[in-house]
């Protein structure tokens, strides 16, 4: 029980003190999970990452149902679930009657546009942060690069650059362990 409670207390801190969405999510997640609680690495956050990418629904959800689920299995899994959504569910239902009637004030904008530089910044920082950890060599390198240039260039799913950058790096390690021997 005590597994449990933690899960949805971590996630549920992340959940309130989060704005902007699963993305702005990253570094706080990083920190808690990685850092703070030592419920897994940074590989396996970026892992996290990935998957909650190509999965349906918002990523901090779906690492959280990741994370939960590997520390308390199935139940856990829902259980942090239930922790990041909890406090948008709340402050949604409180905020939607206000919202309408003050979203037309001039320093309500100011504000909105404020945050959205700030979630901005600290996406870019958790960018930075699994950039550091996932780029490992040269070979990484040009799976980024390839990446990098089909998102800018193709309007694909993001599903379609996950499974080639996996693909790649999986022929490139069968390439490599035979030249190896």
């Amino acid at each position: 029980m005590k597994i449990l409670l933690d899960l949805f207390f971590t996630f549920a801190k992340i959940g309130a003190v989060t704005f902007g969405g699963g993305y702005a999510m990253l570094p706080i997640l990083q920190r808690e999970i990685v850092e703070n609680k030592k419920w897994g690495t940074e590989e396996e956050l970026a892992d996290y990452f990935a998957i909650a990418q190509c999965t349906p629904g918002v990523i901090a959800v779906n690492v959280g149902t990741f994370i939960g689920r590997k520390r308390a299995g199935n139940l856990g899994g829902v259980v942090a679930t239930l922790g990041v959504v909890f406090p948008s569910v709340v402050i949604i239902c409180l905020l939607a009657g206000v919202i309408k009637a003050y979203a037309k004030l001039e320093w309500v904008a100011h504000a909105f546009a404020g945050i959205r530089v700030c979630v901005c910044v600290l996406i870019f920082n958790a960018v930075l942060k699994l950039f550091r950890k996932a780029i490992i060599d040269l070979k990484t390198l040009c799976i980024y690069l390839l990446v990098l240039a089909g998102a800018i260039g193709l309007d694909l799913s993001p599903v379609v650059f996950v499974i080639f950058a996996a693909l790649a790096g999986i022929i490139l390690k069968v390439l490599g362990g035979k030249r190896a021997k």
